[in-house]
């Protein structure tokens, strides 16, 4: 199967072209791809085109799109969760996260993750696969549908770890970037830091994308290597004091800042001497501390942090001269929030 999801227009003239068709039924394809306002993701319905060019298609084994929609959740605050479904009959999770001035969509890279990290949920059955380009972008087609509305922001926050999947995520990013016109400074790609990948990202970024504007997060969620050690099995792998090296390298290297993402755990990394220590790893180049809420989740012990803590942290690193803020949760009623996703959930 050829999937015409991330095709550039270029792509689809040359498909018209190769198939006896005018350029401009190429580019009539790709509007009907990327415009959000069209639900329906089977080239039979692309009734633009002549009935002989759409079945020369079918023939030739192009198709518009792979995932099926199984479920889907709408939490209090707005926040959509979808169920999809691939062909190989794998679930994977993605969120639309609504306000007033933005869509953001949460995506997924991978079917499950091979992390495990402690306080996440998707790890908890490991990983059966990475998802292609098409796959990823389809979660945002499904989105737009859904919510009736254009994404304007892209995280790379769902199931999987994406510097494992980076060719596809990189093939995605250009896509997102020419194709959904959302601008690489509005895409976020989140890992919890895979050794020698973080310098292969912004090699490869510019390689395939021509430059690298995307924001690097990076889920630190630890002041020290015992704590994150105790947090994230893998980080036995790569030194924090290292994670920290090669992201001031990729500030060097692309202008970029990086974030931090901090997991507010209950007496585990929430103190003020930790805050102290976690500014004396990260002071001295561009990059910012965003403070997250701990959603709970079933098969492990750790507790949110209180009010009180986290405010207290907070102004530590900001009395520090860190730059920080504190991360809301959306989608908590309904099992969408950061670290929640799991395959194969039941999201009623």
């Amino acid at each position: 199967m050829k999937n015409l999801i991330g095709c550039s227009v270029k792509d689809l003239e040359n498909l018209a072209l190769n198939h006896g068709q005018a350029a401009f039924r190429g580019r009539q394809i790709y509007s009907w791809i990327y415009n959000y306002r069209n639900r329906s993701k089977n080239i039979d319905q692309i009734n633009v085109l002549p009935l002989n060019f759409r079945n020369q298609l079918k023939k030739d084994g192009f198709i518009f799109g792979e995932l099926t929609l199984r479920e889907k959740s709408l939490a209090n605050d707005g926040t959509l969760k979808l169920l999809l479904n691939t062909r190989d009959n794998e679930s994977i999770e993605c969120v639309g996260i609504p306000t007033e001035k933005r869509l953001t969509a949460c995506l997924s890279s991978q079917v499950g993750c091979p992390m495990d990290c402690r306080f996440c949920a998707t790890g908890k059955e490991g990983l059966k696969r990475s998802l292609t380009s098409s796959e990823i972008l389809d979660q945002i087609l499904f989105i737009e549908n859904e919510m009736n509305k254009k994404v304007s922001n892209i995280v790379f926050m769902g199931m999987g770890e994406p510097l494992l999947n980076i060719d596809e995520l990189l093939f995605s990013i250009r896509s997102i970037n020419e194709d959904f016109e959302i601008s690489q400074r509005k895409v976020t790609v989140s890992t919890v830091a895979i050794p020698k990948m973080i310098r292969k990202l912004s090699e490869k970024s510019f390689q395939v994308l021509g430059k690298c504007q995307f924001t690097l997060a990076i889920s630190l969620h630890a002041s020290n290597q015992k704590i994150r050690e105790a947090i994230i099995p893998s980080a036995k792998n790569y030194h924090i004091k290292n994670i920290i090296d090669d992201c001031r390298e990729f500030v060097r290297k692309t202008g970029r800042r990086v974030s931090f993402e901090y997991l507010m755990l209950n007496g585990v990394n929430d103190k003020l001497e930790q805050a102290d220590e976690l500014t004396d790893l990260i002071k001295g180049f561009q990059c910012h501390v965003n403070l997250i809420q701990y959603n709970q989740i079933e098969e492990v012990e750790f507790k949110q942090t209180t009010s009180k803590n986290a405010q207290l942290f907070q102004t530590r690193l900001s009395n520090n001269g860190i730059n920080v803020s504190f991360r809301k949760s959306r989608g908590l009623d309904r099992n969408a929030a950061c670290g929640q996703l799991r395959q194969n959930a039941n999201i009623k």
